[in-house]
């Protein structure tokens, strides 16, 4: 084993951290077929761009209504029960699917009521997983663990579109939805199967101000509001997700299975940078380089939107997801080092609000303008947009643009004072 491989591995020394990589893959792995089957499916019924918007939209206005609440709930009760529960019920999600697509019910309204209940769990999903990573894995390791959470994400991103195709393929939406509920149902056995014991990071009486503290947090430590709003802004313009299955039957001409490769193109590009973070950290001038994969991702969606050649436009996509995991890895590690452990499920809620913005908001938006002025156009013109955001955030947030090692610019942030409350090893 080589020298830059055996850091890169050690995390896996932990147990708790080696199941919740596990989880992590199933769970990742059946939110993917579900949403090739969901895109798909609901295409090919409606046949309109706008119909694949409100997917997004679907899943997005309950995340962003709970995700506060879910961040609270994060920094209240142990996140591993939370991340159970909130799994059965993405459990009973797939189970819904499945059930109309037995009973053969073609009204996409029934699927659009589904995601909601899925944004739903996600909003208080996201913030408990997020503040779970640094429980398992000693402070020193948190980088090396932070990019090989994403590479479990990113692999089960490349995987998970491939064999939602070739299960829609092969036995239609059924087929999908239940590969999907047996990836849930798996989850759930992983997570329950982990040993840590979080407690509760947070005694302060419950009160509005507490609620949005993550907010206020956020909002004046600047390295993290430029990483998050960069991030935030880039994706709604340029993200492409939404309009992949227009791409897949209409411009590029092929089928579920050029869906499943579209999809997991971004993925693909995005593992691997994330495992050559993992071995070999991003070093100097950090912030440098993640406003330049910003652009490159912006640059790439160009070239894919205007691209009428599927290798091309893989590579194109594979490429956009290679820069943003730049992005990621830098936002996350500022986020998880410069929060204390009683404010991350809420500093959580806050970065993955913008994360469910940029998604599902963007989805809408790309369906919406795909509607009125073509898919094409769409994509063209998010990609410029993200182009002009850097532009404007280099200029206007200049302290991320100086970042140079990630450790040493979150250790300089300047955290606000505590809560008034009993240490997190005595509450619980």
């Amino acid at each position: 084993m080589s020298e830059t491989a055996a850091p890169a591995l050690s995390v896996f020394r932990h147990r708790d951290f080696r199941l919740y990589q596990i989880a992590r893959l199933c769970a990742v792995l059946a939110m993917q077929v579900e949403s090739v089957a969901i895109g798909w499916q609901v295409y090919e019924v409606t046949g309109s761009a706008l119909a694949l918007g409100y997917t997004g939209l679907s899943q997005f206005v309950p995340f962003l209504c709970f995700c506060l609440i879910g961040g609270q709930v994060a920094d209240r009760f142990d996140r591993r029960k939370i991340l159970a529960i909130c799994q059965g019920v993405m459990l009973l999600c797939s189970l819904a699917l499945l059930s109309f697509s037995l009973g053969h019910i073609r009204d996409v309204r029934f699927v659009y009521g589904v995601l909601v209940l899925f944004g739903t769990a996600r909003a208080f999903y996201a913030p408990a997983g997020s503040a779970l990573t640094p429980h398992l894995v000693p402070k020193e390791e948190l980088t090396r663990a932070v990019a090989v959470n994403s590479t479990t994400w990113q692999v089960a991103t490349i995987a998970g579109p491939a064999v939602g195709g070739v299960l829609y393929g092969w036995a239609g939406p059924t087929g999908a939805y239940l590969g999907s509920a047996t990836l849930c149902a798996l989850t759930v056995v992983w997570i329950l199967s982990l040993k840590v014991r979080t407690g509760r990071a947070s005694s302060a009486p419950l009160s509005f101000s507490t609620l949005v503290a993550g907010l206020g947090f956020v909002r004046r430590q600047r390295l993290l509001l430029g990483s998050i709003t960069l991030d935030l802004f880039a994706v709604l313009l340029g993200g492409a997700v939404a309009l992949l299955p227009i791409y897949a039957r209409d411009v590029l001409h092929t089928g579920p299975w050029g869906l499943g490769l579209l999809r997991c193109a971004p993925a693909a590009g995005a593992a691997l940078v994330a495992v050559v973070l993992a071995m070999r950290p991003l070093g100097g001038r950090a912030g440098v380089k993640m406003f330049v994969a910003v652009a490159i991702f912006g640059a790439a969606t160009l070239v894919f939107g205007m691209s009428r050649s599927l290798p091309l436009s893989l590579l194109a996509l594979a490429v956009a997801g290679a820069a943003d995991m730049v992005s990621v890895v830098v936002r996350h590690t500022l986020e998880l080092m410069a929060t204390p452990d009683e404010m991350r499920g809420r500093v959580g809620a806050v970065n993955m609000m913008c994360i469910g913005a940029s998604n599902e908001l963007g989805e809408f938006r790309a369906g919406w303008l795909a509607e009125h002025v073509g898919a094409v156009p769409a994509v063209v013109t998010g990609a410029v947009g993200t182009l002009a955001i850097v532009v404007l955030w280099a200029w206007g947030f200049p302290e991320l643009r100086r970042v140079d090692r990630l450790e040493t610019a979150a250790r300089g942030t300047q955290p606000e004072p505590r809560e008034a409350e009993a240490p997190a090893s005595q509450v619980g």
